[in-house]
């Protein structure tokens, strides 16, 4: 039985055949809330992050994405217009393929469309396991949680991880809590040797035994 495990070079074959590849600058729109729902996104390489405006005009980041993942096919469950915007965080490389494209390929071939239903549940799963942990876990588990992740030090044998600028008030609104908090985690997770930082931000495999600990 072949592999469910999600091959970018699969997706990025069908890609060629009906999408584009484009480079984005830090800052740059991908797409904004309300755009069109058309096409779904691959992230090749590059930090994006995608935001949420209330009609009050508060503005949330719900998520932050890294090289290997998709976004927007909310497109495929009959969404006609975007719920958030995606913007680079740094410059990106991102392949775009069309819905109409993606559909077809889902329909005719069966080993991709099992390879990419795989990866949305096994992404679901994970954004399950992320709700548990905002009700559950205590703020400081919940932002090593989401170091960890950003850092893909779960999926890796590596053990460090260089993370691109994130802002302190975009971790907070991650984990649901102050900035001032986040500072004092960070600055004990630093003394601790479980991250660094010196123009970057270095997330090492020992921070782990945060999310580990009871």
């Amino acid at each position: 039985m072949p592999s469910l495990a999600f091959d970018p070079k699969v997706f990025l074959t069908v890609a060629a055949e009906g999408g584009t590849v484009a480079t984005y600058q830090a800052r740059q729109i991908i797409f904004a809330q309300e755009d069109p729902a058309d096409a779904v996104f691959y992230l090749m390489a590059g930090r994006v992050k995608r935001t949420v405006v209330s009609e009050e005009g508060k503005e949330a980041v719900v998520a932050l994405l890294g090289p290997g993942e998709l976004f927007g096919e909310g497109c495929l469950s009959g969404k006609t217009h975007r719920v958030s915007s995606a913007i680079a965080m740094e410059e990106c490389t991102i392949a775009r393929l069309e819905k109409s494209v993606l559909v077809s390929t889902l329909h005719e071939q069966v080993t991709f469309a099992d390879m990419f239903i795989a990866y949305l549940l096994t992404r679901n799963q994970r954004i399950e396991a992320d709700l548990v942990d905002q009700l559950f876990s205590s703020s400081e588990k919940r932002l090593a949680r989401l170091l960890l992740n950003l850092a893909h030090l779960d999926e890796q044998k590596k053990s460090e991880a260089i993370l691109p600028k994130i802002s302190q008030e975009t971790l907070a609104e991650m984990v649901g809590t102050t900035r001032s908090r986040i500072s004092f985690f960070m600055n004990k997770f630093r003394r601790l040797g479980f991250i660094d930082y010196d123009g970057h931000l270095t997330v090492n495999r020992s921070l782990m035994n945060v999310v580990l600990h009871d």
